[in-house]
């Protein structure tokens, strides 16, 4: 069993948002991520969709890109992005999908010997800049929320486990600084962060980083090139 990872798709079947105005690289995207999807990943293998999954408002519209996904191969591990203003109720998201995608949201789900929980998480502070009230206030709030899934992760976790966490905004800022979520990753002994969010030439574009022991991975398909990353393999 192989897991790959993209994130940030935007896709929008049912409500047409071009994504080409952002560069070329978004030029024909999805037939490119779905070529390359379908050379690499089998029906047993995992791939991880770090959120912004697709533009739709309401979730009977974001149903209709699932059909995208359907005919890919494999299982899709999904958590929410800034943009999925869709996922509202993770019941109501849940019961929509198909058999071979999971949502995530304060939990964690097991495939052989990986694990992998995640949240959405939020903009860590660049140095020397303070955080509004209302940022600090959402901050606080993703970080329960990325505790709750590690704890989930750890109750279920056995020697020998890989623990995947998935967050779609950056757990560091430029500087690739410390942060109270690679803290939390740390402290549960985190394997793997995949990420997304970051976009286009002017951010910060590193794919791969180790910090502490832990790997992280940078997956938005347009610093991806549109092609899907390797991340392990069991």
């Amino acid at each position: 069993m192989k897991v790959y990872a993209i994130s940030d798709l935007h896709l929008s079947i049912s409500t047409p948002k071009p994504m080409d105005i952002f560069g070329h690289i978004w030029d024909n995207y999805t037939e490119d991520i779905e070529k390359d999807w379908n050379e690499k990943v089998t029906d047993d293998d995992i791939v991880l969709l770090a959120g912004d999954f697709s533009w739709a408002m309401y979730l009977e519209d974001a149903v209709k890109d699932y059909d995208y996904l359907k005919k890919l191969k494999g299982r899709k591990v999904m958590i929410r992005g800034n943009h999925d203003y869709w996922w509202q109720s993770i019941s109501a998201v849940r019961n929509s999908a198909p058999s071979d995608m999971y949502f995530l949201q304060n939990d964690c789900v097991r495939f052989e010997n990986i694990l992998i929980c995640g949240t959405r998480g939020w903009t860590v502070p660049e140095r020397g800049r303070e955080q509004t009230a209302d940022d600090l206030k959402i901050y606080k709030r993703e970080l329960i929320r990325l505790e709750l899934a590690l704890q989930s992760a750890d109750k279920l976790r056995k020697e020998g486990d890989i623990l995947i966490v998935m967050i779609h905004y950056p757990p560091f800022n430029s500087a690739i600084d410390d942060s109270d979520f690679t803290n939390l990753m740390e402290k549960y002994n985190a394997n793997i962060c995949v990420f997304g969010h970051l976009h286009g030439d002017k951010v910060r574009s590193r794919l791969e980083y180790n910090k502490h022991g832990i790997d992280y991975y940078l997956t938005s398909c347009d610093k991806l090139e549109n092609k899907l990353k390797f991340i392990c393999s069991t």
